[in-house]
C-alpha cells in the first residue's frame, strides 16, 4: 500500500443506500469490506463519518442552528456505531471515539489513544465532529487528519471526483483531475468546506476526492491509484 495512516470521510447517505434515509447493509458492507482488505494488507484507518442519512440540519425548521449542529453530531455517532459493529462482525478490532462525552457507547476522544489504537492494528471512528457546532464533518475530518498526521485525506463522495459545476444537472461538466488548495478556493467550488481545505492547505495534507460507488475504489485509492481529484 503507498499510504501508511489514512483518514477517510464516508457520508452518512452513502450508508443508506438508494433510499437516501437510514442504513443499508449492502451499502454498508461494500465499504467494510474494502476497509478489512486495507487493514490487513497493514494500513493504518481512521474513519469520519457523516449523519445526512438521519439529520440534515435546520432544513424544514427554525430550529436554532447550535441545537441544529448537535443533533447532528448524535446522528454522526449512530452512524459510526453501525461501522463499528459491522467491522467487528468481520474481525476488525475498531474503537469509536467520540468528540462530546458519551462514555456508556464510545471512548472520549483522546489522541495518544488514538494513536495507540492504529499501533495495534485497529480501526478508528471519530465521531462527533469536532465536537462544536458551525463546523461541518468535512472540517472536522480535516482536523482529525492532522492530528493524527495523516498520510492523506480521502474525500469518498457520491460522484467521481470534484467538477466545475453538478454533473448530474450539468452534463458539459468539466472534472479536474489535480487541483492546488489556491485554485480549489479562488474557482470557488463547493464538493469540500473551504474550512478544510484550508486546514490541509495549513498542515499540507493531501485531499483525495472520490466515487466511493466505483469498484474498489478506497482500495484503489490507498494503492496509489489515480483516480478521482487530488488536491494538494
Amino acid at each position: 500500500m503507498k499510504y501508511k495512516r489514512v483518514l477517510i470521510k464516508i457520508s452518512g447517505e452513502a450508508l443508506s443506500g438508494n433510499t437516501g434515509f437510514g442504513l443499508n447493509q449492502e451499502a454498508i458492507d461494500m465499504v467494510i469490506n474494502q476497509i478489512k482488505t486495507v487493514v490487513e494488507d497493514g494500513t493504518q484507518v481512521g474513519i469520519v463519518v457523516g449523519g445526512g442519512n438521519f439529520w440534515r440540519g435546520r432544513e424544514g425548521t427554525e430550529m436554532d442552528r447550535t441545537t441544529a449542529d448537535h443533533m447532528g453530531m448524535l446522528a454522526t455517532l449512530i452512524n459510526s456505531l453501525a461501522l463499528q459493529d459491522a467491522l467487528e462482525r468481520k474481525g476488525i478490532q475498531t474503537r469509536v471515539q467520540s468528540a462530546l462525552t458519551i462514555q456508556r457507547i464510545a471512548e472520549p476522544y483522546i489522541l495518544r489513544k488514538a494513536i495507540r489504537h492504529f499501533e495495534k492494528g485497529r480501526v478508528v471512528i471519530f465521531a462527533c465532529g469536532t465536537g462544536n457546532p458551525y463546523f461541518s464533518t468535512d472540517t472536522g475530518a480535516a482536523l482529525r487528519a492532522a492530528e493524527i498526521n495523516a498520510d492523506l485525506l480521502m474525500m469518498a463522495k457520491n460522484i467521481d471526483g470534484i467538477y466545475d459545476s453538478d454533473p448530474k444537472i450539468n452534463k458539459d461538466a468539466k472534472k479536474y483531475d489535480e487541483l492546488s488548495y489556491m485554485e480549489y478556493i479562488k474557482l470557488g467550488l463547493t464538493a469540500i468546506d473551504t474550512t478544510a481545505i484550508s486546514l490541509c492547505k495549513d498542515n499540507k495534507i493531501k485531499i483525495m476526492a472520490f466515487g466511493l460507488n466505483d469498484k474498489d475504489s478506497i482500495i484503489r485509492v490507498i494503492n496509489g491509484e489515480k483516480i478521482g481529484t487530488i488536491i494538494k
